[in-house]
């Protein structure tokens, strides 16, 4: 890579940082959708008997819990009943062990990786989930239009606030190598190759002090590498040959930073929107840079969009995969689908202060 492409790309991805974290405060995520318009309705219910699965971890976990404690409080329900998650175990007996309870709701304190374990568990039960966001990237919450930084406001959203149904996504992932074989949910973008890549090469340290910026750093250092050859299908259609640096699995398309990166993905319209990256070059990159920052609706050859309810690829050497932001081991096949309308969930409604 020359000097001057070098330096171009470099200018370009401070000046993202910094006017993505200034969209992060000033425009507070602002989405060009309604994330969380349609069929909201009232949960109807006067009493509630309330669950929590926490990451006890997290900043602002006391906080959270005292936050859940005082509003039901004065609500005049029975106390939260709070499971917390372990080094050992992300939620999977947590959430099983609130399911138990028969709750009314179950909230999730945590990131994202704590969410999407609890909504794997809660999907097609008909139990609604709240959303108090603590982690880096807070995804889920930021695609259903809450204000990551409020807690307060979303202890409200998450007890008292309306409801409604999203997709949900599942990932098989098979490694021919090493025989294993898993399956998980997933709520807004999963994903194979540079991407996953990224997020395992990120150092921990910048993560803690800057947040999500960090992704930036570790995605500096990625750009040069090679595509890689994989066959794909789409609805179980002919499988197609591309050369790739990253596949991209959306369900609804905001990212932190207040960027829209698949502004046609929609929650609850029952289809995937798959994005096929295949830049060879800095130009590549910044062409894709320039499309999703200023929304652009004209086709590039290196970032090609499709829909589909069914993705399948396949991949002759091992590459790694994410859901949500958390890496999810090396793939030579992946099974992806979408879940419509299979959980429900607390958003934006009449809020008592």
């Amino acid at each position: 890579m020359s000097d001057w492409l070098l330096y171009l790309l470099s200018a370009s991805a401070l000046a993202f940082a910094v006017s993505s974290w200034w969209g992060v405060r000033k425009l507070k995520a602002l989405h060009v959708r309604s994330a969380v318009g349609g069929d909201a309705h009232d949960a109807g219910l006067e009493q509630q008997r309330v669950a929590v699965v926490l990451n006890p971890i997290k900043a602002r976990a006391a906080e959270a819990r005292a936050a859940i404690q005082r509003a039901c409080l004065a609500a005049g329900w029975e106390a939260p009943l709070f499971f917390e998650t372990t080094a050992e175990d992300p939620g999977f007996s947590q959430v099983q062990s609130a399911l138990d309870c028969r709750p009314d709701v179950v909230l999730v304190g945590g990131g994202d990786g704590t969410v999407r374990v609890v909504a794997e568990s809660l999907a097609h039960t008909g139990v609604a989930m709240g959303l108090i966001p603590l982690g880096t990237g807070n995804l889920l919450a930021r695609n259903v239009d809450l204000d990551v930084y409020d807690l307060h406001s979303n202890v409200q959203t998450a007890l008292f606030g309306q409801q409604r149904y999203i997709d949900t996504a599942r990932m098989g992932i098979e490694n021919s190598r090493t025989g294993h074989s898993s399956e998980h949910a997933f709520l807004v973008i999963a994903g194979i190759g540079m991407d996953a890549e990224v997020l395992a090469d990120t150092n921990d340290g910048l993560k803690k002090a800057v947040g999500w910026l960090a992704y930036t750093e570790a995605g500096m250092r990625h750009m040069p590498g090679r595509r890689k050859k994989v066959s794909i299908s789409l609805d179980g259609g002919a499988e197609q040959v591309r050369n790739i640096r990253s596949v991209l699995f959306a369900n609804c398309g905001l990212v932190p930073g207040g960027i829209d990166f698949i502004p046609q993905a929609m929650i609850d319209d029952g289809m995937l929107d798959v994005v096929v990256m295949s830049p060879r070059s800095a130009i590549g990159w910044l062409a894709m840079y320039a499309k999703i920052v200023f929304k652009h609706k004209g086709n590039l050859p290196v970032m090609t969009m499709y829909r589909s309810g069914k993705v399948v690829i396949k991949c002759p050497e091992p590459m790694p995969t994410q859901l949500d932001g958390d890496t999810s081991g090396e793939a030579t096949k992946l099974s992806v689908r979408v879940e419509p309308r299979s959980l429900l969930i607390r958003v934006k409604g009449q809020q008592r202060i």
